[in-house]
């Protein structure tokens, strides 16, 4: 089909068309003659890299200019969401039937706002958690929508993002009952079932612009599914190495997925120590310079550094710790084939548009405390599997899984490349995850009684795939906890949110969350200290994982407990009657001390020393502790407890940029961190006063400052930078870059 016969807006026809793309793939025109275009709700499963995004921007576009439409993009992760931001950013040139020009917009962080000016954009793009925040605050635009798309729909399978997708289709369905949804994926097996939920047609097809071959490597020989074998070179005891390797050596790209963080950092460098003795001179003067673009994208840290010279060799590692101006540096260095070999966690294969010639998963199993090792899902193979050849670059691409031996090899054949994706099933119906969007249902209005709960919850995936009845007792018992811990009322028939209630929907909150900081106010320890609230929030299951202490840290911790007993909202339990317990109270106790840690401006270095938490695990740290220190202030606001307010507004900004208070002050500034607020501070400029009335010249050769900083710095306070002055060392910025590139 030709993208001239197509019934969407000429001038539509006319960008496409200018872009490139003259012919549909096949999955493109299946859906189009499914009914896309005629606003009939979709599900398109079809391999990575077939067009199901330009299917998404057609369906965006047709409602927007045709039928001034509102559309919303739901994204399983902010770094797809940014991507996707980024590929309907060539339609803002576009004018809708008003005049006006197309716009899009984007939110995917802040969960206690309803974002009132996204109003205003015809395409928004947000996480599946901020879609569901924006429904708990009913935000009066989601009531316009009139297309939903949801990427990665898969992901329902998942334990965790799964039902707060789900719920999200079917609030929106709710509030929308005309609405059209386009659900897309690459790996379903149930494909029919999930079309059935959503009351949609399905197109299934395996077509892909580029050839898949699946193998499994054993040593130096890879065996293919289709019976052919290929040799690899072995330059080290590592199989993964050596491929990656070879692969760079043949002109093409890796992407290697690992378990975790740690492992996909600790095997960026042993690639690294490789790549970086085949780079030819002008390749390596190249990568210097993008290592140093890295070192100054953001705030200097141990993971920067690390990543920097990394890049430097030509490899580089991806995950959600990384920073979002570092994760974009790498993002657009693989694409321009400067980094050779990047790892990753699976988290990339949701969607991210980084392919390779090659892909590697060294990992087919991970670890879950409690459970030990398990074999990863097929479906979650497959996805990784779909990121390997770059269209228009390579006439095969290959996903290869690492074997240790035969008996490995024949198990991770029949049990991964020949198998097929199993089911996915919806996983909404457990407690812990059930409790939020059970008190949500009631807190924004989507049902007002018992039986309007049910009613709602009867239209889920979980509901057709088994039977309300099934999810009726939990959620009985849940509206019993609810109305137990004061978060809902009955009156008469109705149900209603209580203040509280309807705050902790807001916040995002876990319900067991917010009882749990109630009842922690009410019981003030003699000592309010950093400690104090710190070891709070870790108390709540919003904090997610805590950091388990190790055999020899036991001792120290609970010496810890004791010495700091005043301090603590909950004193420690007995070793004795309850083992468990007092561990656990241990590790949150350690999660704590390294927030505390943290914003004593403790360096990453000796994060790691001290306490062994890599700098993933300090981000997700730091990120869910900023959330509920801000929970915490808005229900000690709501509950009357000021006391504590002027503590929790200083410890948020203090965790969330690691800094002790003397330079709260100074970060206010856009570009200064820790690392940077602490040089400007022991230099002398302790306010932005003093930044105002710095001289250029000093600021300039302050350590990581330089003279574009030192000039955005005079410009965000207000301070005159003399054209002249500024010319200089301009000019003396760009004689050492050249001397860097030249070295």
């Amino acid at each position: 089909m030709q993208v001239a016969e197509l019934d969407i807006p000429m001038q539509l026809k006319e960008l496409i068309l200018q872009g490139g793309i003259g012919e549909l793939y096949p999955p493109q025109e299946e859906a189009v003659v499914a009914g896309a275009l005629r606003g009939r709700n979709l599900v398109l499963a079809s391999p990575t890299a077939s067009g199901k995004t330009l299917v998404a921007e057609l369906c965006s576009l047709k409602h927007v200019l045709e039928r001034g439409g509102k559309v919303i993009y739901l994204a399983p992760l902010r770094a797809l969401a940014s991507e996707k931001f980024d590929d309907f950013q060539r339609y803002t040139k576009l004018r809708k039937q008003n005049g006006q020009t197309v716009n899009v917009g984007i939110s995917t962080g802040d969960f206690d706002s309803g974002d009132p000016w996204l109003g205003r954009y015809d395409i928004i793009i947000t996480t599946n958690e901020k879609a569901d925040s924006l429904l708990r605050h009913r935000a009066k635009w989601m009531d316009e929508i009139s297309l939903v798309v949801a990427d990665e729909v898969h992901l329902l399978n998942e334990s965790e993002r799964g039902p707060t997708l789900e719920v999200v289709l079917a609030r929106l369905m709710q509030v929308n009952p005309d609405i059209q949804v386009l659900a897309l994926s690459a790996t379903m097996g149930n494909v029919d079932e999930i079309a059935a939920w959503l009351k949609a047609k399905y197109v299934i097809t395996e077509w892909r612009p580029v050839n898949l071959k699946e193998g499994v490597l054993l040593h130096t020989e890879i065996q293919f599914k289709d019976g052919d074998a290929r040799q690899i070179e072995r330059k080290t005891s590592n199989d993964t190495v050596n491929l990656a390797l070879t692969t760079m050596k043949t002109g093409g790209q890796a992407l290697v997925f690992a378990s975790t963080r740690k492992n996909a950092a600790s095997l960026a460098r042993k690639i690294a120590d490789q790549t970086g003795k085949e780079l030819g001179k002008a390749t390596k003067r190249t990568l210097m310079r993008e290592a140093e673009r890295i070192r100054t994208a953001d705030e200097k840290t141990r993971l920067s550094e690390s990543l920097a010279e990394l890049v430097s060799c030509g490899a580089a590692f991806h995950h959600a710790g990384l920073g979002g101006a570092h994760r974009r540096i790498v993002e657009e260095l693989f694409r321009e084939g400067k980094i050779k070999v990047l790892t990753a966690t699976p988290t990339l294969a949701f969607g991210m548009n980084l392919p390779a010639r090659v892909v590697i998963v060294q990992d087919y199993r991970r670890y879950e405390a409690g459970y030990g090792y398990y074999p990863i899902s097929v479906l979650e193979y497959k996805q990784m599997a779909g990121r390997a050849g770059r269209p228009k670059y390579d006439k095969n691409g290959e996903a290869v899984l690492i074997a240790k031996n035969a008996d490995e090899q024949d198990y991770l054949m029949d049990n991964f490349i020949l198998a097929r994706p199993e089911r996915i099933w919806s996983r909404l119906a457990v407690e812990k995850i059930l409790r939020g969007h059970v008190l949500a249902t009631v807190a924004s209005d989507f049902a007002h009684t018992e039986r309007g709960v049910y009613e709602f919850f009867g239209k889920t995936f979980y509901a057709y795939q088994y039977d309300v009845k099934a999810i009726k007792a939990v959620i009985a018992k849940i509206l019993k906890f609810l109305f137990d811990e004061q978060l809902l009322y009955v009156d008469r028939e109705n149900l209603i949110a209580t203040r509280l209630g309807k705050r902790t929907s807001e916040l995002y909150i876990d319900p067991v969350t917010a009882v749990t900081i109630r009842q922690a106010l009410k019981q003030k320890p003699q000592r309010l200290t950093e400690l104090s609230m710190l070891h709070l929030i870790t108390r709540t299951p919003d904090m997610g994982p805590v950091m388990r202490p190790y055999g020899e840290e036991i001792e120290i911790i609970a010496v810890q407990a004791e010495q700091h007993r005043e301090e603590l909202f909950v004193p420690p339990p007995n070793e004795w009657e309850d083992p468990v317990t007092f561990q656990e109270y241990l590790g949150e106790l350690k999660t704590a001390m390294i927030m505390n840690a943290w914003m004593e401006e403790t360096s990453e270095e000796q994060l790691l020393e001290r306490f062994r938490v890599q700098p993933g695990d300090l981000y997700r740290i730091v990120e869910n502790g900023k959330w509920l220190l801000h929970a915490t202030g808005e229900l000690a606001g709501l509950l009357g407890e000021k006391e504590v307010l002027p503590l929790l507004y200083e410890f948020n900004e203090r965790v969330s940029k690691g800094i002790k208070k003397e330079l709260l002050p100074i970060v206010k500034l856009e570009g200064v961190g820790r690392t940077r607020g602490r040089i400007l501070f022991n230099a002398g400029y302790k306010t932005v006063e003093d930044v105002r009335h710095a001289n250029l010249d000093d600021l300039t050769n302050l350590p990581t400052i330089g003279p574009r900083l030192a000039k955005k710095l005079k410009e965000q306070v207000g301070g005159f930078v003399k054209k002249q002055q500024w010319e200089q060392l301009d000019k003396g910025e760009e004689w050492k870059q050249k001397a860097l590139s030249d070295y």
